[in-house]
C-alpha cells in the first residue's frame, strides 16, 4: 500500500473540508478510552495549541493520524490512531516510519510518553526501535546514525 506523509496544520485544517472529515473519521474509529476529549474538541484544542498531526494519505484519504507536539528539538507523539477498516495492514507502522524519516530531515528526535499508553502500542513503538527511558516516563527513538535510523 503505497502510504505517503501528510502533515495537517491548522491552516490544512481550516483550507481543506475532506481533510476534517477525513482527521474526524480516523478518531471517530478510536476506542473512547485513547482520547481526552470528544473528537471534534481534541482536534479543535491540539491545533489551536499550534501542534499538528502527522497523518497517513492514501488515494486521496487520510488513513491513520498521530498528533505531534513539537518543541525545540523534538517531536513529542501521542493518539496514534488508525481507521477501523484499514487497521493490521501496515498503516500504523507506515506512518510511524514516515514520521521518524520526516523528524531525522528535520533533526528531530521522537518522543513518545508512556503514561497512558496501551500495551499495543507500547509494543509496536518497541517492534520500531524505540526504547523506553530509564526512568520509564517515556520511550525514545534514536535517530542519530549510530542508533540505527537512517
Amino acid at each position: 500500500m503505497p502510504v505517503t506523509l501528510q502533515q495537517v496544520d491548522q491552516a490544512a485544517w481550516e483550507a481543506d473540508a475532506q481533510i476534517r472529515l477525513d482527521l474526524a473519521r480516523i478518531y471517530a474509529d478510536a476506542p473512547a478510552e485513547r482520547l481526552p476529549l470528544p473528537v471534534d474538541d481534541f482536534i479543535r484544542d491540539h491545533l489551536a495549541s499550534g501542534h499538528l498531526f502527522s497523518c497517513a494519505r492514501f488515494n486521496d484519504r487520510l488513513l491513520g493520524a498521530v498528533a505531534v507536539k513539537p518543541d525545540q528539538d523534538a517531536w513529542w507523539l501521542s493518539n496514534l490512531c488508525v481507521r477501523r477498516t484499514t487497521r493490521r495492514r501496515g498503516v500504523g507502522s507506515r506512518l510511524l516510519a514516515l514520521v521518524s524519516e520526516s523528524a531525522h530531515a528535520e533533526g528531530r528526535r521522537l518522543y513518545a510518553d508512556s503514561t497512558h499508553l496501551p500495551v499495543a502500542d507500547q509494543m509496536l513503538l518497541a517492534r520500531l526501535g524505540y526504547r523506553l527511558t530509564k526512568d520509564g516516563d517515556y520511550f525514545e527513538l534514536d535517530l542519530s546514525p549510530r542508533g540505527g535510523q537512517q
